[in-house]
């Protein structure tokens, strides 16, 4: 045959081998590849081994990876080191790789792991057999000159171990510079990897060197190349024709309006309200990107390259130009907007009673920051004669989200209640406050509005088989829920011995409210749960307690939700089409972006809060061990929500031994002890931006 044979063929030829793997030519013959077709048929068999659907022996033969218990995805790295493989297929177990079996790979590598024990109750244990695709192929970092040769010590992403660099790869570096290292061989096992020096960016210091290694070390694309920016400034000069408005629900009549930070540039949802003789009816409209960015357009491969937008701490790095994510189909007040809408419809008691998916139109009367929204909502007094109309639908809507949320939360979701960092910079990019971001009621209505849309579309796609990427979050891996056991047990707290439930984590987190360990608590219960994912395959929501949910309400800043749409937009059509094998690739592409996209903006706070830290060197905080080691206690400051470590060594007045069961450093003479959960008091006495930590001293107990 002349064609070359798909995937799904080459997989039923392995399948059906009886005598054990079979090398490239013996598949090639056994599916009557001729010989001009071998080297493209060669390139699939790679391209199926990245992806994990088939895996090659070191002599070079291709089996399917359940033939040798080889699992293949994404390598998830803890704070202590180890390794989770989070498999490519929905709802199998992570496998777990001791730090010692990780080889060269490091976090968001695509790998494949061998398991080699499994234990009742455990995950699986293997070691990395082979790194399929690496995650990152440069690295920011300091430089030093050595005699011969360089070092490029890693920042942006962090790695394990140092960069070498060859004396004629050290470019015009100087020692101490912040460069740009090209990874050119990862080595095996415990070896550097080996770079090139690509590019000199600045002295530690330098204004806005922090945010920019980040960007590049995370590999981030920030400007559009020049054909997608024309592509957008047409379409949005464009602008709205009448033909764009047939076949649309007209909700110009129904007040609506949006809620957002202060700051944000792009407002993808709006909500409105009204009473009908079919009940309350609720309607979350959200952009119709769809409309403007066609499928494989310019616009739309550059997307889908992106996957995401991300907010840093001093930019915004979005997902489409800002003719568009700013503009056209930015739900802005006082023009008319296309939309994909779901109406809910409740009745007195607030029972979701039927829903509908419409495109739509809409004229958003009101743009409300979350404090704006808040003050209306908490107004006693009558609102301005021009706010009554916003105020009273913002109140309705309020008590419908109220209703929603209590129902979920009987259903167990677990709500974390984890303060985030708020970074105040000045006009020069440097950090003068740092503040808890507030978690008001403002916020939740939206929260939990979004929610019940998302789960409806999902809902909706699982009735109608249409093809969907669903945003999935699996069950907790057993090894790290028996650790969250261990601490809950420690504090008093309990947590069942059998299989874990969204509800039995809820119970946790409200045990723990309001008390020292609140925060401890919360962030490991969070650091216990798998990330959640993009996937063609529905596995529920652990998180939220949602047995099928799918991420629709942000299309200007998320791929997936761009896909959600199209495929509800062509149900309405009456062609809603099937999955195509394109569909995983977007879905594992996609939650390859977020991870990176999440990590560089966690990153970004890290950078400015240590610039924040320098100056306050000498000074004293009060915080709560996070964490203890045989090294030193890990306190977590208040306020600044900054992490510095006590080293064992500057606690002088005993020697002290570290206590795993206890959680605790004890001192040999005194037996005065220093356990995970104290609150302490301590003085900031040194801090490294190169290195990103902080160094802290006891100074005593905090009352």
């Amino acid at each position: 045959m002349n064609d070359l044979p798909s995937r799904t063929e080459i997989v039923r030829a392995l399948e059906e081998a009886r005598h054990g793997p079979l090398t490239a030519r013996d598949l090639a013959r056994r599916l009557h590849v001729n010989r001009d077709a071998y080297r493209a048929f060669r390139r699939r068999l790679r391209a199926m081994e990245t992806d994990g659907e088939v895996f090659r022996q070191r002599k070079g033969r291709y089996a399917l990876p359940g033939s040798f218990e080889i699992v293949t995805g994404v390598l998830d790295v803890t704070r202590a080191g180890d390794g989770f493989v989070i498999p490519d297929a929905a709802g199998s177990e992570d496998v777990f790789v001791p730090q010692r079996n990780l080889g060269s790979a490091v976090e968001g590598d695509r790998v494949a792991a061998r398991v080699e024990r499994r234990s009742p109750g455990r995950n699986p244990e293997g070691r990395l057999v082979r790194v399929l695709e690496r995650a990152i192929s440069q690295v920011v970092g300091v430089y030093h000159q050595r005699r011969g040769y360089g070092l490029v010590i890693p920042q942006e992403p962090p790695l394990p171990s140092d960069v070498f660099l060859p004396a004629t790869a050290c470019a015009e570096a100087s020692d101490g510079d912040i460069v740009l290292a090209r990874i050119e061989e990862w080595g095996k096992d415990e070896l550097r990897p080996v770079g090139v020096v690509s590019a000199v960016l600045g002295r530690p210091g330098d204004p806005g060197i922090d945010v920019l290694s980040i960007i590049l070390g995370q590999q981030l694309p920030v400007e559009f190349p020049p054909t997608v920016v024309r592509e957008a400034e047409k379409i949005s000069r464009r602008g709205l024709r009448p033909e764009d408005l047939e076949g649309r629900e007209d909700f110009r009549g129904t007040l609506s309006f949006t809620i957002d930070p202060e700051d944000a540039r792009d407002h993808d949802d709006a909500l409105s309200v009204s009473r009908t003789e079919a009940g309350l009816e609720v309607g979350v409209h959200i952009a119709d990107v769809s409309w403007y960015v066609k499928e494989g357009s310019a616009l739309d491969r550059e997307a889908l390259d992106r996957g995401t937008s991300v907010y840093l701490v001093d930019r915004v790095i979005p997902m489409l130009p800002e003719a568009l994510s700013a503009d056209l189909c930015s739900l802005v007040p006082d023009q008319d907007r296309l939309t994909v809408s779901v109406v809910l419809v409740f009745d007195s008691d607030l029972e979701l009673r039927e829903h509908r998916i419409v495109r739509g139109i809409i004229r958003s009367a009101r743009r409300l920051a979350y404090e704006d929204a808040q003050e209306l909502l908490d107004a006693s007094a009558a609102p301005e004669k021009n706010s009554v109309a916003v105020t009273e639908a913002l109140r309705t809507l309020s008590e419908v989200a109220a209703t929603v949320r209590a129902r979920r939360e009987k259903a167990g979701a677990v709500d974390f209640a984890i303060p985030e960092a708020k970074v105040i910079l000045d006009d020069a990019g440097e950090p003068v406050e740092i503040l808890p971001r507030q978690r008001l009621e403002a916020h939740r209505v939206i929260e939990d509005l979004m929610i019940l849309a998302n789960e409806t579309v999902a809902t909706v796609g699982l009735a109608e088989d249409l093809p969907l990427i669903y945003r999935i979050h699996e069950d907790p891996d057993p090894d790290r829920i028996e650790k969250l056991r261990e601490l809950a047990g420690f504090f008093g707290y309990s947590l069942p011995m059998a299989e874990v439930s969204p509800a039995d984590l809820s119970q946790l987190l409200d045990q723990a409210r309001g008390t020292p360990h609140e925060y401890l608590i919360s962030n490991v219960t969070l650091r216990s749960m798998k990330r959640a994912r993009y996937s063609t395959e529905n596995v529920g929501h652990f998180g939220l307690a949602s047995p099928a949910y799918a991420h629709f309400t942000s299309p200007i800043r998320r791929y997936p939700d761009l896909v959600v749409h199209r495929a509800l937009v062509r149900s309405l059509k009456g062609a809603p089409g099937r999955p195509s094998p394109e569909l995983k690739d977007i879905a594992r592409h996609a939650s390859d972006m977020e991870r990176r996209a999440q990590e560089a903006e966690r990153e970004s706070v890290e950078a400015k809060t240590i610039r924040f830290m320098q100056r306050h060197v000498g000074d004293e905080f009060e915080g709560t061990i996070g964490g203890v080691t045989s090294f030193g206690l890990f306190v977590v400051l208040d306020g600044v929500l900054a992490e510095g470590l006590v080293r064992l060594g500057s606690l002088v007045d005993d020697y002290y031994s570290y206590d795993a069961d206890a959680h605790a450093v004890i001192g040999r003479r005194t037996r005065k002890r220093h356990q995970l959960g104290d609150r302490v008091s301590v003085q900031v006495v040194r801090v490294d931006t190169e290195t990103r930590t902080i160094d802290l001293e006891l100074v005593g107990s905090a009352a």
